[in-house]
């Protein structure tokens, strides 16, 4: 199926171009037919000698009415512009123009009714002129006549060469549907249609909406009259709503895949298509989907503003809009959103460098840019914001920009030198210290930058084993001549000082791994877990902690440390008669050769 609006200031020769078209008048309202006025939007069908189904969106063409047909137009991908040959050119129809221009619309057709009445040729050269100019570009056009059926067929025609133009919806992509009308059916309870741009909705599936957040389960389908149980974008879709009560929603509304869209409370916008963002003024309203709200408006550069948003929106990068002034009814510009979750603005100076960094944006979703300027972002946060991501995450689902990644990397190292050299006596730096001092949002992250010669150890990020200070190595030779023979009987802590390990110097010589503390004062060489191992498993198993100190030489003092730290490097093996036992050693996995 493809959709598309008609606009355009001719309302009833509109209307009643749809209906020489489809059948179906599209006004549905008594006082639009009497008036000769479309006041609310229509919908009709038909299908084209091609095959393919075309769905349109009738738009109002009043003045009074313009916010419902940006209503109407904003989810659509195409446009059929109706201009009358015996009143050409209107004010009317360059608002239109200009609001389907600010919104982006690069697909449509020219249709240039009442040819039966006027001589349908200046008007049409007086229109192909202003849409050329717009993002429509040039457009065919096809003059015709809804009362005697003159150019009908071609219309048709034109219409197939136009829906094979029109590019297919994304069906695999999350469902937004934004809702242009609400209605409740007797026995069937709330029903709610709009245009599908993107993915698909099943019979019994549960969406979210995005006015209230509630969960909703699609209780039926309708697409052009008929009931379906699956519909893929592009279409006008009718569902019937489990959950939901009419007023709780509307339009302006939108159903949602769960989990894959941000509340958007302001966004970062380019501004084109009208005035300066500078001479914009501070308060008008934004059109974005079926949506119409008040918004505030500053400006960051001369092509850039921050909009505030009364309520979150579902927005996405990329999403176009329209910002106009309701009290002088007229189009300001065309808005394109570069960032649903921009950053605070807090510092003297921020828009200025705000704009700087959205110099080079263009709307169009980019995981190397927005990593970019993010620099850290959490995967979903991403996706949600209409970002395809391939790079692998650096920690959990945090994505990282390399160059950002590889500073980080060389800060921590610089933090973890100046931090040892500041407390050497300390076995590294705390994690949540470094976090801090890094500015990273989780912990994780300063452990996926640890990498040699850094390493962790006990919660502290600490440097890599080297050669310890003159001094600490002196000591450390001081200490094994002590051990040798007796490489169990740790020496006190008087006997420490005298060999040269004071606080600073035994910490610096525990951090390089020169020796092994199990306890206060009680310090050894750090084969002595392989040693005591050796020693202990040639002892009757199990045994208890005397037999151990006597089999190691030494004391309860040193034994009962140096069993805890062998029963936690898988050597010896605890019971439940506090006795223990060696554990099995591991056998060689056996190897095979062949050839």
């Amino acid at each position: 199926m493809r959709v598309i609006a008609t606009a355009g200031h001719v309302d009833h020769g509109k209307s009643t171009l749809i209906q020489a078209l489809t059948g179906t008048h599209p006004d549905r309202l008594a006082e639009e037919r009497r008036r000769g006025l479309t006041i609310d939007l229509g919908f009709a069908w038909t299908d084209l000698p091609s095959g393919e189904r075309l769905a349109f969106v009738d738009v109002p063409g009043h003045e009074r009415f313009v916010p419902t047909m940006l209503a109407g137009v904003g989810p659509v991908p195409a446009v059929l512009f109706v201009v009358a040959a015996d009143e050409g050119w209107k004010a009317q129809s360059a608002e239109h123009l200009a609001a389907v221009d600010a919104l982006g619309v690069r697909h449509g057709l020219l249709v240039v009714t009442r040819c039966d009445l006027a001589d349908p040729g200046p008007a049409t050269a007086q229109a192909l002129a202003r849409i050329g100019s717009s993002t429509l570009g040039g457009v065919e056009a096809v003059a015709v006549s809804a009362r005697t059926g003159e150019g009908l067929a071609e219309l048709r025609a034109a219409l197939g060469r136009l829906a094979e133009r029109l590019p297919d919806g994304d069906a695999d992509s999350p469902v937004r549907l934004w809702i242009d009308r609400a209605f409740t059916v007797r026995g069937s309870g709330l029903v709610v249609t709009g245009t599908l741009g993107a993915g698909r909705i099943r019979r019994g599936d549960v969406l979210v909406t995005a006015r209230s957040g509630r969960s909703v389960r699609v209780r039926a389908l309708h697409t052009l009259g008929e009931e379906t149980g699956l519909v893929r974008a592009t279409a006008r879709v009718a569902v019937n709503l489990r959950g939901l009560d009419k007023e709780s929603t509307g339009r302006g509304d939108a159903l949602l895949t769960p989990d894959s869209f941000l509340p958007c409370l302001r966004c970062d916008v380019r501004v084109h298509g009208g005035a300066p963002a500078a001479e914009l003024p501070r308060t008008a309203v934004a059109h974005i989907g079926s949506a119409a709200v008040p918004v505030r408006v500053r400006a960051l550069g001369q092509e850039t503003a921050r909009l505030t948003l009364p309520a979150p929106l579902p927005l996405r990068i990329g999403d176009r809009a329209v910002l106009r002034d309701p009290g002088l009814r007229r189009v300001l510009a065309g808005l394109t959103v570069l960032d649903p979750q921009p950053p605070e603005l807090r510092r003297r100076g921020a828009a200025a460098r705000r704009a700087a960094e959205l110099g080079a944006a263009d709307g169009v979703p980019c995981e190397t840019s927005e990593l970019r300027r993010r620099l850290l972002v959490r995967r979903g946060e991403l996706t949600a914001m209409g970002v395809a991501v391939h790079t692998a995450p650096v920690a959990g689902d945090w994505l990282a920009d390399p160059a950002h990644w590889a500073a980080l990397r060389v800060r921590l190292a610089e933090l973890v030198a100046a931090y040892l050299c500041e407390r050497p006596a300390d076995d590294g730096v705390p994690v949540e210290a470094a976090r801090y001092r890094l500015g990273l949002p989780a912990v994780s992250l300063v452990e996926a930058l640890v990498t040699p010669p850094l390493r962790l150890s006990r919660g502290r990020v600490t440097a890599g084993t080297g050669e310890p200070p003159a001094p600490v190595t002196d000591a450390v030779r001081r200490l094994t001549a002590e051990l040798d023979g007796r490489p169990f009987a740790a020496p006190p802590a008087r006997r420490l000082a005298e060999l040269g390990f004071g606080r600073r110097e035994l910490a610096t010589a525990v951090h390089h791994g020169a020796v092994l503390r199990l306890a206060e004062h009680v310090v050894l060489l750090p084969d002595a877990p392989r040693l005591a191992a050796d020693r202990l498993s040639r002892l009757a198993q199990p045994f208890t902690v005397g037999e151990a100190s006597r089999a190691l030489d030494t004391t309860r003092r040193v034994t009962v440390p140096l069993l805890e730290h062998c029963d936690g490097q898988g050597i010896t093996q605890v019971l439940p008669d506090k006795r223990r036992r060696c554990a099995p050693r591991r056998r060689p996995a056996a190897v095979t050769a062949a050839g």
